[in-house]
C-alpha cells in the first residue's frame, strides 16, 4: 500500500532513487530488468547493489525473480515514491497528509503546498497517483482508446500515459471550464487544486435545476473548446455553493472520434438520470445535447465571422461575439488537438526516466565514499 511507501520515503537515500529510476528505465525493455543492467546503469559494486536491492523488496517497493533469471520490477509504490520525490524536489509539496480516495484506476492522498509567493498560508492540494493498468492490461487496452493497438507497454506505461493525458488536458482547459487548478505532473502523478464542495452523488441540493444547468453549461463549454468528457456521471462532478467542478479527465475524446455523438450523449444521460431519479427533474436528451452542441457552432460562426470582417479591412473588437454565459473560444486553442494525437502516439521508450541525472549521481557516491573513507580514518 502506498502508506508503507510513505512511511519509507523518508529512509531512501539518492542510491535507492538511482536503483529505482534504473528499474524504471530497464522495464521499457524488459519484462524483468537484469541484476547486470541495473550495474551499468547505477554504477553502483554488485554487492552495494544486491544489499540496497533486497531492503527495497522488503519495503515493498520492488519485486524480485529468479526464473529464468534473476530481475527486478518496481511495484506501484516504488513508482510512487519516485513521483513524490521530484515533487519534493521541485517545491511542489512540501507535506503528504492521509488518503481521502481509492478507486478501480487511482488513489488519491491529501497534500500541502507552499504559497508561491510566500504569502499567506500553505495551501491544501490532492496528489491524484493513477493505477491503470493494476488488475488487466487487456481490460484497459478495451477500455481506454488513447492505448490503441500497441502490443508492448506496461502498467508503467498505461498509467504514465493517463496521467500525462490527463494533466495535460486539465491545464488546457484550466481555467475556462470549471475544474480543479493542474499544479504538477510527474509520472504516474497529478498534483491539482482540492475540488470544493463534495460529490454531486452524495449532496442534497436545495436548488438542484440551478445546479443540473450549471453542469450542462460547464458541458457546452468543454466541447465549444472541442473536447467531451466521456465519463461524465454524479460521481465525477463537485458542488459547493460556489458552483460546480468537473473532475477525471484521463478517458476525454474530441468531436472527431467515431463514436463522439453516442458518448456525448451518454455524458448528459448519466446527469439528467440523476436529476430525474433524485429530485424529478426532466429535460429532453436530445434537445439537450443540441444546446451543448450548439457552443461550437456559434464558435465556428463567430471564427468565420472574424475572418470576413479582417478580410474587408475592418476590425472586431475582441469578445464581440461572445455568447452570454459562455468563455469565448480562442484561437489559441486550434492547436492542441493535434498535439495531443502526437503524444498518445508515443511509444513507451519515448517516456525517458525523469530525475537523478548519471553525472549528479556520481558526484553523490563519490562524495558518500570520500565521507565513509574519513570516518573509517577516524575509528581507527
Amino acid at each position: 500500500m502506498i502508506d508503507e511507501a510513505l512511511r519509507v520515503f523518508k529512509e531512501l537515500n539518492s542510491k535507492d532513487f538511482r536503483i529505482l529510476t534504473g528499474i524504471e528505465t530497464g522495464m521499457k525493455h524488459f519484462e524483468w530488468v537484469p541484476l547486470d543492467e541495473l550495474n551499468k546503469y547505477t554504477k553502483l559494486p554488485f554487492d552495494k547493489l544486491e544489499y540496497r536491492l533486497k531492503k527495497l523488496v522488503r519495503d515493498k517497493l520492488v519485486v524480485r525473480t529468479t526464473q529464468p533469471y534473476e530481475g527486478f520490477q518496481i511495484y506501484f509504490e516504488g513508482y510512487d515514491v519516485l513521483a513524490m520525490n521530484a515533487f519534493v524536489k521541485r517545491k511542489t509539496i512540501s507535506a503528504i497528509g492521509d488518503e481521502i480516495g481509492v478507486g478501480k484506476e487511482s488513489v488519491i492522498f491529501e497534500a500541502i503546498r507552499q504559497p508561491e509567493l510566500a504569502i499567506g498560508g500553505p495551501i491544501p492540494v490532492i496528489i491524484k497517483f493513477h493505477r491503470e493498468g493494476r488488475t488487466s492490461f487487456k481490460q484497459i487496452k478495451r477500455v481506454r482508446e488513447h492505448i490503441g493497438e500497441r502490443e508492448h507497454f506496461s502498467w508503467i506505461y498505461a498509467a504514465r500515459l493517463a496521467a500525462h493525458r490527463e494533466y495535460e488536458i486539465m491545464t488546457t482547459l484550466y481555467p475556462k471550464v470549471s475544474i480543479p487548478k493542474p499544479f504538477d505532473q510527474n509520472r504516474n502523478a497529478i498534483v491539482m487544486e482540492l475540488a470544493k464542495g463534495s460529490l454531486l452523488s452524495k449532496t442534497r441540493l436545495l436548488d438542484p435545476e440551478w445546479y443540473l444547468d450549471e453542469i450542462l453549461r460547464q458541458a457546452k463549454i468543454t466541447y465549444s473548446m472541442g473536447i467531451i468528457h466521456a465519463d461524465l456521471s454524479e460521481y465525477n462532478v463537485f458542488v459547493s455553493e460556489d458552483g460546480v467542478q468537473l473532475i477525471d479527465w484521463p478517458q476525454y475524446i474530441t468531436p472527431e472520434h467515431p463514436q463522439a455523438d453516442e458518448i456525448l450523449e451518454r455524458d448528459v444521460s448519466n446527469i439528467l438520470t440523476h436529476f430525474y431519479r433524485k429530485y424529478g427533474i426532466k429535460r429532453e436528451l436530445n434537445e439537450t445535447v443540441s444546446e451543448i452542441k450548439s457552443g461550437a457552432e456559434k464558435s465556428a460562426e463567430d471564427k468565420i465571422g472574424d475572418a470576413d470582417s479582417r478580410s474587408e479591412g475592418g476590425t472586431v473588437e475582441k469578445g464581440a461575439f461572445k455568447e452570454e454565459g459562455l468563455e469565448e473560444y480562442s484561437s489559441e486553442d486550434e492547436g492542441f488537438e493535434a498535439k495531443y494525437s502526437e503524444a498518445e502516439n508515443l511509444e513507451a521508450e519515448d517516456f525517458e526516466a525523469e530525475e537523478f541525472e548519471a553525472e549528479e549521481f556520481e558526484e553523490d557516491i563519490e562524495a558518500e565514499d570520500i565521507e565513509a573513507e574519513k570516518n573509517g580514518h577516524n575509528c581507527q
